[in-house]
């Protein structure tokens, strides 16, 4: 099955129990459409570059997934329609990289940065 790396930002006065739900609620409709989530991480609350429906802040959610391409398109579809999610951005990989993503890592873990001058 294809590889796939999403990122859903929900609306800013949710609670982070109830943005971690809607993580919960779409890996379950993944896995009910035959896929699985490999990996999931809440990335917290986030300042946006521009307002979305009026929103500056958004919380901030990254999935793994190895899911037919059916059941990405219903995941994405019910995203659209949910009122919390503001964005949903899905992009097809050739593998996953391992350990955490670049937003979760130290900024002394993270390798081949310029230096500041």
């Amino acid at each position: 099955m294809p590889l796939y790396e999403h990122v859903l930002i929900s609306r800013q006065d949710l609670s982070n129990a109830q943005a971690e739900g809607l993580v919960e609620h779409f890996s379950t409709v993944l896995s009910d459409n035959g896929g699985k989530v490999v990996e999931s991480e809440y990335w917290g609350v986030k300042t946006m570059a521009y307002k979305i429906n009026k929103n500056r802040k958004g919380h901030y959610a990254f999935l793994k997934t190895d899911a037919p391409s059916s059941a990405v398109q219903e995941m994405e579809r019910l995203a659209r329609l949910h009122d919390d999610v503001m964005r949903v951005l899905t992009i097809k990989v050739d593998a996953h990289e391992e350990g955490p993503s670049v937003q979760m890592q130290k900024r002394d873990e993270r390798s081949e940065r310029r230096e500041r001058r």
